[in-house]
């Protein structure tokens, strides 16, 4: 007799790819209208599932797990960060949690690197001047901005995207900084040519572009905090493709708005999708609407990275993208 199918939840809309290859595999209950699941939604799909795939909208909280029925025995999250996901109810219950690491690094770089270039170039200050009918003609001294080129990078948290954007920001002429829980290996720091700051504060106050790149944990939550901010330049810029809680957004605008920073390039946010509505009207931020990792390559590496995943799981062994405790 053929070995069922286990049953596996996925609560948002995948590539069509992802979706059908599930279905060659798994008993996959799909989100055909691609809309977010209520926490009631999640509660029934736990209770009814041998394995979730949820995403980085879901709130799978203590509060859903311990409705869990005893089938769940994985969540398979689309994503690479876990914030969403309360990992140890998850473990303590006889739960494993994978995520999908690696495969979204260069398209977040990319991105970063582009916000990067576009706060202190003002590209969209121009964009928005030509959509408005409003320009007149080049003139020398209109629309300046800054040269990248021989600035002060300072990047919070040197994994894996951090390295990536190190080596774009080298070839643009930037000098690497980064402050990390832990110093990287001498070899991997010489390769980025890269100075290690042990202490955050230090490091703020001596760049002129800051890039976050941490997880967002319980250590992290507002890591960049109203009195850290302050240690910032006034002519420095802020970038944040990560998770927006690492940063006091509300500091954040405030400081904006009083023209204690030059700018921001912020691709997340504190409450998402809600964004602060001094961030909207400020000239000084170009605002992304969690876009970074959005590339059609990127979004199916990460569904063969979950069926992996599952698939490895459902087999008997160990997934190779396991979460443990001591990685949060």
């Amino acid at each position: 007799m053929p070995k069922s199918k286990p049953s596996v939840f996925v609560t948002r809309r995948l590539p069509d790819l992802v979706e059908t290859r599930m279905r060659e595999l798994f008993d996959a209950h799909l989100n055909v209208d691609d809309r977010p699941m209520t926490q009631a939604e999640l509660v029934d799909a736990v209770r009814n599932a041998d394995v979730l795939v949820p995403t980085v909208t879901d709130v799978i909280d203590a509060a859903v797990i311990s409705q869990a029925g005893p089938k769940l025995r994985l969540i398979a999250n689309y994503g690479n960060g876990v914030d969403n996901i309360d990992v140890l109810s998850a473990l303590a219950r006889g739960i494993t949690v994978t995520n999908t690491p690696g495969v979204l690094t260069e398209d977040t770089a990319d991105m970063t690197m582009a916000l990067i270039l576009a706060v202190p170039r003002r590209i969209a200050e121009g964009l928005s001047v030509i959509s408005r009918g409003e320009w007149n003609g080049w003139s020398p001294t209109w629309m300046l901005g800054h040269r990248i080129g021989g600035k002060r990078l300072g990047i919070i948290g040197m994994g894996r995207i951090g390295q990536a954007v190190a080596r774009r920001a080298a070839a643009f002429g930037m000098s690497i900084h980064y402050h990390n829980r832990r110093r990287l290996p001498a070899a991997v720091e010489a390769g980025l040519d890269a100075t290690w700051w042990e202490s955050l504060d230090q490091m703020l106050a001596r760049m002129d572009v800051i890039s976050v790149h941490c997880p967002h944990t319980p250590a992290t939550y507002h890591l960049l905090s109203a009195r850290r901010l302050k240690l910032i330049r006034p002519e420095a810029f802020i970038v944040n493709t990560a998770r927006g809680e690492i940063i006091d957004e509300n500091a954040l605008a405030r400081m904006l708005e009083a023209g204690e920073l030059a700018g921001a390039g912020l691709d997340v946010f504190e409450h998402e999708p809600a964004v602060n509505p001094k961030l909207v009207r400020s000239h000084r931020v170009v605002l992304l609407p969690h876009m970074g990792s959005a590339t059609i390559e990127g979004r199916i590496d990460m569904g063969e990275r979950v069926i992996i995943n599952i698939k490895t799981f459902q087999d008997g062994h160990r997934p190779p993208d396991r979460v443990l405790p001591s990685m949060l």
